[in-house]
């Protein structure tokens, strides 16, 4: 299934990725730092969403208090929440 994240607070305005499973395929991000975000989506190509939350949860950007990796380790925090 294909997911679109509507980022909040970040350079990037949307994450878009697709769940095989708990499997995180296919991720992309609009916006932002382009190549930092390529290698993001490379690195966690196949990564469960647990392996991704716990590696990308809290990591800032500048002043900010959240950040573009943040920001997708949110939306699969709240995928999660709505499987349950």
């Amino acid at each position: 299934m294909t997911y679109t994240y509507k980022t909040k607070g970040t350079c990037s305005s949307y994450i878009q990725f697709e769940l095989d499973g708990k499997v995180v395929k296919n991720v992309s991000f609009k916006g932002g730092c382009n190549g930092n975000l390529k290698g993001i989506a490379k690195l966690t190509e196949g990564m469960t969403m647990d392996e991704i939350k716990e590696k990308l949860s809290g990591i800032t950007c500048g002043h900010k208090s959240t950040s573009c990796p943040d920001q997708f380790a949110r939306a699969l925090n709240e995928i999660s929440k709505q499987d349950k």
